[in-house]
């Protein structure tokens, strides 16, 4: 590889192998598929690489998607070890998200670059006030999961989202399920196994829709950008246990506000990459 080519995916490589460190260590402490770490640090990277910058969201979004198909694996794998994972909850609700994915993936296909990311960070900050609001943190208004109609609504609509945005659905997974008395360890258990129910299809369909577009960025295909998923994967799965072990060693409410001020970052980050383009 001649010099010149080498310094141009340096820098590029380090940041995906430094931000696929972080994105495991929050997938196993949050129950996320790492998707709030990747799709704020693929803004930055994925222009390095070249392209067109009206396709950097869709990219975005769908490498970010195939990072999660591995990391959520290796968190939930690690904290079923600790027999904390609800995998009747996953199973009951796998059908209605994957129908989900799919509709969040054609959207996502109509909807301009600046509008995913200002979509991104609002969605975020609603997020966030559950965490960190007392008034809506540690409440129980139902004793169980819910079923029905109402499951396939809310479970539609989180694969809907989360492929929309790039996540893995851990963070509405949680709310819902300490919303119904599951402890926050246990709802983040289960949200890293809902994060691999949405990321396989999500992939799989951002890989699609993007399959001949213009102005990718070197090593596309379609909307996964292959590089730098490897990258990412490569270094999220060594501290995917690690916070996996964090989280079971910090009580529920600091793991709540930590968890809020986080996503209060992200929010910020990504309204003003959706304002200022």
């Amino acid at each position: 590889m001649p010099l010149a080519d080498f310094s141009q995916w340096l820098v590029p490589i380090v940041a995906m192998l430094g931000a696929g460190l972080v994105a495991g260590f929050a997938a196993g402490m949050f129950g996320i598929g790492g998707g709030f770490v990747v799709v704020p640090a693929l803004f930055v990277v994925l222009p390095l690489l070249g392209g067109d910058p009206a396709q950097l969201a869709h990219v975005a979004i769908g490498t970010s998607l195939a990072t999660i198909v591995v990391t959520s694996i290796r968190s939930v794998q690690a904290h079923a070890r600790r027999g904390a994972v609800d995998f009747d909850v996953l199973r009951s609700w796998a059908p209605w998200m994957v129908l989900g994915v799919g509709g969040g993936v054609l959207l996502a296909d109509r909807v301009s670059n600046q509008g995913l990311a200002l979509i991104f960070g609002g969605g975020v900050f609603l997020m966030a006030l559950n965490f960190l609001i007392p008034v809506f943190s540690g409440k129980v208004y139902w004793n169980e999961m819910p079923g029905g109609y109402v499951r396939a609504g809310i479970a539609g609509g989180l694969g809907a989202f989360s492929s929309l945005l790039g996540i893995g659905g851990g963070v509405i997974a949680i709310i819902v399920m300490t919303l119904c008395g599951k402890s926050i360890h246990r709802a983040i258990a289960t949200a890293a196994g809902v994060g691999t129910l949405i990321a396989v299809p999500g992939m799989i369909g951002f890989i699609l829709i993007g399959l001949g577009e213009p102005g990718l960025p070197i090593g596309s295909l379609g909307f996964v950008n292959v590089p730098a998923a490897v990258a990412i994967t490569s270094t999220s799965i060594i501290t995917a246990p690690y916070g996996v072990a964090m989280a079971h060693r910090l009580n529920p409410r600091a793991l709540k506000i930590t968890f809020g001020i986080y996503l209060l970052f992200v929010s910020y980050t990504m309204v003003m990459k959706g304002l200022h383009g």
